[in-house]
């Protein structure tokens, strides 16, 4: 598991999966659709990411395509972190 990957995970188990198994939760389960982030919870991640890795997130980013699982943030992290580079 790659740092980026442990490091989101560790954030959806410990402010989303109240009680839940953070193991039951597949990197390609969609948050929205599996009901564990709702629009505050967007926000949150948002964030979250832009606190840890140092990046700005555009209003027109906010998008499931971006921010709807495990995987889609890892591919939306790292393509913002090449930004930087």
């Amino acid at each position: 598991m790659n740092p980026i990957q442990s490091e989101v995970r560790n954030f959806v188990a410990e402010n989303f999966l109240f009680g839940e198994d953070p193991e039951s939760l597949q990197n390609d389960d969609s948050f929205l659709e599996t009901g564990i982030i709702d629009s505050t919870g967007v926000l949150e991640l948002v964030a979250f990411i832009e606190d840890q890795y140092h990046v700005e997130v555009d209003d027109d980013e906010l998008v499931p395509e971006n921010l709807d699982s495990i995987n889609r943030l890892i591919d939306f992290i790292d393509s913002k972190i090449k930004e930087l580079a």
